[in-house]
């Protein structure tokens, strides 16, 4: 027998059975809660009680879409689709009244912040499950959903006539169903809570992150992945009030609900935003006390990273609040805690959900005068900066330019094209590579977050990174702007165009063809065109040619780097109607040559232009492999480049015959399961003429194996650097945290004549590092692609000791070995997805690795 305890917000909101099974969904709410017979239940939908297995995600969305048709309070809207297809949704509730007029209320939301509007309904965004493996979340949007739907309750009635809560069931369909066939599969006829059972512990890549293996949950202020996308613009158009984000966490643990650890909020958010998340912890305290759940807060999870769900509401005027639930990562599993079944964590993710909405509309004049407040706080402190904007200037690649120019619009961030040339410090900046953002806007708060460049803090132990500066991640350059005397702007923001290049036609005439590589996409380009047949080399010294165009003859430069395609050796049918088609739906401007005499530098025959091969990828992954670097490296190269990679697990490299790829590719991780022999078969292929690019831990694996000429600082050395005496215990956290780099921005120089470094104009290249593997100096010539500047660090925290130590080192390295080449990168070089700064180093070592040769021997 259920033993059931009536918890009253607005007259039945809290649930509370103490369920040890799976129930039917009224054993999860209220006693004797009055319901409308015709709203079905979960159950009837799934045709299994909630907690009793682990619904897919076609489940979940077949019962919210059951709910939207039998329910008039209930709107349900596709966002967009995941990259394996699954629908995003988002289920908005208040009552019939409200839906119908929901776009009028919702653009009008905008002009009552401004204007100081109490009448304005509050909104409430409830998301879940952004992690798929942490599904109690998914499952409790059930059961809220249908609460909210089928209540007759008057008192609920009546909130929702002034609310509008938008239940976000599943934020990560594709790891939700990753996850599920994993746990599904994995389960037995009889319940197992043994925690070293293999329900509990998922394969390499988990359902954690979504189909690429990117964690959505840091991707709200980055934007890489679709689903952040298409979730950002129903986020702006609803500007909620409150933002409550479900999670789980270790089975040992209990239940966290913010506030965070006060030390580690970011300086940006208000303290009344603080204030407002401490006011609503105090209805889940009282949700939790009445049913003796255990809990805590201010512990373990921070607020400072903003691209977070429960941070990025800080700086748009609303409250996020983190929730996080032990996971039974299955059904059930032993814990010090005793038992954890998964409708235990589900339990009390309603209960908190309820608590939320209980607790905002209890204190919804306070939380919509915050929101109005928000903003005309933000036009105070935009007055009172120093200086009036930003700058942004990119003169070669509009590709990385206008991805940070898209990322800023879609954070609602106004940036304006120059009407003129705009004189800045004595440096002229052109109006066609350049624009502005103003401070005094309503998303002032927003740029600070992503122009920040910030380096000291009053807590130097952080969850995640601690900086972020994007237009560093894009290397663009940006200034602050004092005075704006002289600075002509457009009357309209930026608007992505929908082309870059000229194109031009094909002509038989056309002795060799040419595009230059400080285009982002020519390596995509230069790939099509190797997979097609097509012939291509790249120039190892620059020329000038006289080129025909449409408009007559004109002379160009073309730098180390540019990629022709002489006629003469083609052998491939209409390969310039291949040529010219690529470049046009790929967006890189073709130059068309009529001779190959050029008019200064090499001509085209000279053998100064090597001819480039097709490349065929390995990447070495499977257990004990960063999931998230490995992801991050196929985003950028099968994504972004459509460059196809062949993923092998470590453990069964040892068997695969290495001759038919050109490159291998090692991320950070432990490479325990490559022992002596695999290592000696890597080495047997590098010296065959392969080329072997290892990243953090991979190129510790490679100097460990002699296949890299570089040794890295060891442990003791980096421990010499802090002075232990005379600490006491509360500072063991505190030395910890200067030990490690979390992840911060370090300035390197880039070697531009080097080939791996064609396609960069500036020598000056920020690089993200989250880890203190260091090379050691070396006197050896040509070995350093980039080092590390004098005073390296650019943004976030890294103690000085270790900034010290890390200036003037070597940050990406590169070497023959035998007839092969060995390239190796201290940093992460496509971190998150959006680090594509330093992403073409990567490529440039696909394609170029064999223009150059420098010897490591005696």
């Amino acid at each position: 027998m259920l033993h059931r305890l009536l918890l009253t917000v607005l007259a039945g909101f809290f649930l509370l059975p103490l369920l040890s099974h799976a129930a039917k969904v009224h054993e999860y709410l209220p006693v004797d809660h009055p319901y409308k017979q015709a709203v079905p239940t979960p159950e009837s939908s799934l045709g299994f009680e909630i907690g009793v297995r682990h619904p897919r995600h076609d489940q979940l969305l077949k019962y919210m879409q059951a709910l939207a048709s039998n329910s008039e309070r209930i709107k349900l809207t596709t966002i967009g689709q995941t990259q394996e297809l699954r629908q995003q949704v988002l289920l908005t509730i208040s009552s019939k009244d409200n839906l119908s007029n929901l776009d009028a209320i919702l653009a009008n939301r905008k002009t009552h912040n401004e204007a100081g509007n109490s009448t304005q309904p509050l909104v409430i965004w409830l998301g879940y499950s952004v992690h798929g493996d942490e599904i109690s979340g998914a499952n409790a949007a059930m059961v809220v959903a249908y609460h909210l739907a089928a209540s007759e309750s008057a008192e609920i009635q009546q909130m929702l006539e002034n609310t509008i809560i938008v239940i976000e069931p599943s934020i990560n369909p594709d790891g939700m169903d990753k996850f599920v066939q994993w746990v599904n599969t994995h389960r037995g006829s009889t319940i197992n809570a043994d925690p070293n059972h293999i329900e509990h512990h998922q394969g390499w890549l988990t359902g954690r992150t979504n189909h690429f293996g990117f964690d959505l949950n840091r991707d709200w202020l980055l934007l890489s992945q679709k689903e952040s996308q298409h979730r950002l613009a129903y986020y702006h158009q609803y500007q909620p009030h409150v933002l409550g984000d479900f999670h789980e966490m270790g089975a040992n643990g209990s239940y966290f609900f913010q506030p965070g650890i006060p030390t580690r909020t970011h300086p940006l958010t208000s303290s009344k935003n603080t204030e407002l998340t401490q006011l609503l912890a105090t209805y889940h305290a009282e949700a939790l006390d009445n049913d003796n759940r255990l809990y805590y807060s201010q512990e373990s999870f921070d607020d400072f990273y903003y691209g977070k769900g429960s941070t990025y509401p800080d700086i748009n005027g609303g409250v996020g609040i983190l929730f996080e639930q032990a996971s039974s990562r299955g059904l059930q599993q032993e814990s010090d805690n005793g038992l954890l079944t998964f409708e235990f964590g589900i339990q009390n993710h309603v209960l908190t959900s309820l608590s939320t909405i209980k607790g905002a509309w209890k204190n919804k004049n306070k939380l919509l005068e915050y929101q109005q407040n928000f903003y005309k706080e933000s036009a105070k402190l935009a007055d009172n900066e120093k200086f009036s904007g930003y700058l942004l200037h990119e003169k070669y690649d509009k590709y990385r330019l206008n991805t940070l120019l898209d990322k800023l619009k879609q954070h609602q961030i106004q940036v304006f094209p120059l009407e003129d040339d705009f004189r800045l410090d004595g440096v002229i900046y052109a109006k066609s590579d350049s624009y502005y953002i103003p401070l005094e806007q309503r998303q002032y708060r927003v740029i600070k977050a992503l122009f920040s460049q910030q380096s000291q803090f009053q807590d130097n132990t952080f969850y995640d990174v601690s900086g972020w500066t994007m237009p560093l991640a894009m290397d663009i350059d940006f200034f602050e702007v004092g005075r704006t005397w002289g600075l002509k702007l457009a009357k309209a923001p930026w608007k992505k165009a929908t082309k870059i290049a000229s194109y031009i036609k094909p002509t038989e005439q056309a002795y060799a063809y040419a595009f230059e590589w400080h285009h982002f996409l020519s390596p995509k380009l230069l790939n099509k065109l190797l997979n097609s047949g097509i012939k291509a080399k790249v120039a190892t010294k620059s020329f000038s040619a006289r080129l025909s165009t449409d408009k007559g003859r004109q002379t160009k430069n073309f730098a180390r780097g540019s990629v022709i395609i002489p006629a003469g050796i083609q052998t491939v049918k209409n390969w310039r109607d291949i040529l010219v088609k690529n470049s046009d739906e790929i967006d890189i401007p073709l130059s068309r040559l009529n001779t190959g005499l050029t008019i200064k530098g090499i001509d085209i025959g000279s053998g100064s232009f090597r001819l480039l091969k097709p490349v065929k990828v390995l990447l070495v992954g499977g257990k004990g492999v960063s999931q998230y670097e490995s992801a991050e490296v196929l985003f950028y190269l099968d994504d972004t480049l459509s460059i196809p990679v062949t993923v092998v697990e470590q453990q069964r490299l040892v068997k695969i015959d290495l001759s038919t790829y050109s490159h291998i590719v090692m991320v950070d991780g432990k490479y325990s399961a490559l022992g002596k022999t695999a290592a000696n078969k890597v080495d047997t292929w590098l010296k065959s003429g392969g080329v072997i690019f290892g990243q953090k831990r991979g190129a510790k694996w490679l100097s460990e194996h002699e296949m890299l000429a570089m040794k890295f600082v060891s442990k003791g050395e980096l421990e010499q650097l802090f002075d232990s005496e005379n600490l006491q215990y509360q500072d063991k956290e505190k030395l910890a945290g200067r030990k490690r780099i979390a992840g911060a921005i370090f300035q390197s120089e880039l070697d531009t004549s080097h080939p791996l470094a064609y396609g960069y104009t500036d020598s000056n290249l920020p690089l993200f590092r989250n880890s203190t593997l260091i090379m050691q100096h070396t006197s050896k010539p040509f070995l350093a692609l980039a080092k590390y500047s004098a005073a390296p660090l650019l943004s976030g925290y890294a103690d000085q000791n270790m900034v010290n130590r890390i200036a003037h080192t070597s940050a990406i390295v590169a070497h023959n070995r035998g007839r092969g080449r060995v390239i190796a990168s201290s940093d992460n070089l496509t971190f998150r997805g959006y680090w594509l700064g330093s992403a073409k180093v990567l490529a440039n070592s696909l394609f170029f690795a064999k223009a150059f040769s420098t010897s490591v021997s005696d």
